[in-house]
């Protein structure tokens, strides 16, 4: 039984976490309905109080594991993620065109979450929920509103962005000024050459670890799931899935929106005025596996197949494009973090001008570049971004996390499509850019 359990994939043991955790704090909260304890006039059922006590600590020891890793996880994937840009004298213009390509579609990707997010409004009416067992609502939601005010000017917004004391920024867990300070670090660390070699492996092999030790913190994901699931249902109910619903309709929208349009039709028919039905075809294996497997990185042998033998994408474009793009073009995941500030903002009421929008916008393309290749690894920089472009506090930024992780496997999934079929779009455009791209063969039918 336990090999069994070990053997199944992390995704499908979260999934049956989630379901137990559903089951019993839907039990808990409609089967012990006594009341047993008031709060401030608050009343609170047997349910209520046995989720609370027993499974909250389980699924805050979660969090607090999660929390370890935002800082490390930040700064060594941000510079090895530069770094594995290469020598900028050999990236040309080959380089310079592809890195253009995917910050443009990167920032397109984050406008078109913040505008589908404030137009299906997922976070209306989570004020009470995510307040749950943190105190009164209203002092919490006074609070946020107070931290969000104070940083609304945008001049304000840009230089909070440069660290004064990046160990500083470090140990308060800024984590704006960290994804500067470590994207200036990767290009002065490429610049310098042979003898910033030594300090380029290091953070290669320190991204490596912190993967390494994200993903054993994972293996405890079915049973932080679990407790969470317990906790959240036990206390609310059937209430908060409505909500998470519109959360994932919101992704799902915003991500298709993108493949659609931005890939489909601005990217392939305009630009590259090509048959945008050959294209998708083209990559249908590369999208089955990003979406079963939520890993940029394990898909990408998959994507440089299916760019070199369905879509004619010579093999140096193909071999240096892509890899380039599994590493910084996260589209899904810009989409993503700009739907989870909205989410945030619309929970606790804040209030959204053109500044915050203009660093939402910022911050969730940067903080996208530094995404893992792994799965869920932007919900680590969701908190981040939480904190430094509302004021919101860092556990309020987590509790928000948290309520989401759950259902973040079924979003993960949607977010890596995008990721994919974004780096196979610009790997096509750079190509034809390069006279490197066989069109006979990106219009015929792939060959398996």
């Amino acid at each position: 039984m336990l090999s069994s359990w070990r053997a199944m994939k992390l995704w499908k043991r979260v999934f049956v976490g989630l379901g137990i955790g559903v089951l019993i704090g839907l039990g808990l909260h409609y089967g012990l309905t006594e009341i047993v304890k008031v709060v401030d006039g608050e009343e609170f059922s047997r349910g209520q109080v046995i989720a609370e006590t027993w499974f909250k600590p389980f699924g805050d020891a979660f969090v607090y594991l999660i929390k370890m890793l935002i800082v490390p996880l930040i700064v060594t994937t941000l510079v090895s993620g530069v770094i594995a840009m290469g020598d900028p004298k050999r990236l040309g213009s080959l380089g310079v065109r592809t890195i253009g390509l995917y910050l443009f579609t990167t920032f397109f990707a984050v406008w078109l979450g913040i505008i589908v997010a404030t137009l299906i409004q997922p976070g209306s009416g989570m004020s009470e929920i995510i307040s749950a067992g943190s105190g009164s609502s209203d002092t919490v939601v006074d609070k946020l509103k107070s931290a969000g005010d104070a940083k609304k000017s945008l001049s304000e917004y840009l230089l909070a962005i440069i660290p004064q004391n990046p160990v500083d920024a470090a140990a308060k867990g800024d984590v704006l000024a960290l994804i500067f300070f470590s994207i200036l670090l990767g290009v002065g660390i490429l610049l310098t050459g042979d003898k910033g070699k030594s300090l380029g492996d290091f953070f290669e092999s320190a991204a490596e670890v912190v993967m390494k030790i994200t993903m054993l913190i994972m293996e405890l994901a079915p049973y932080g799931v679990l407790a969470l699931m317990v906790w959240v249902m036990g206390m609310n109910g059937l209430g908060i899935l409505g909500t998470m619903g519109k959360l994932a309709i919101a992704l799902y929208l915003a991500c298709i929106l993108q493949i659609l349009f931005v890939y489909g039709g601005l990217i392939v028919k305009l630009i590259l005025k090509l048959p945008a039905g050959r294209f998708f075809f083209g990559i249908a294996d590369a999208v089955g596996v990003a979406y079963s497997t939520s890993s940029s990185s394990a898909t990408l042998p998959v994507t440089i197949s299916c760019a070199e033998h369905n879509l004619g994408v010579d093999k140096s474009v193909a071999g240096s494009v892509l890899p380039m793009g599994a590493t910084i073009n996260m589209d899904g995941t810009a989409i993503y973090l700009g739907i989870v500030c909205m989410f945030a903002a619309q929970a606790f009421g804040l209030d959204v001008n053109m500044g915050t929008y203009f660093m939402i916008a910022l911050s969730a393309t940067m903080a996208s570049i530094g995404a893992a290749g792994i799965p869920s690894a932007s919900l680590f920089l969701a908190v981040g971004l939480l904190q430094g472009v509302f004021g919101i506090e860092e556990a309020q930024a987590v509790l928000i996390v948290a309520f989401i992780f759950p259902f973040d496997r079924l979003l993960d999934m949607m977010r890596t499509v995008t990721n994919v079929t974004g780096d196979v779009a610009v790997a096509s455009t750079v190509a034809k850019w390069e006279g490197q791209l066989d069109e006979e063969r990106f219009r015929a039918p792939p060959e398996h």
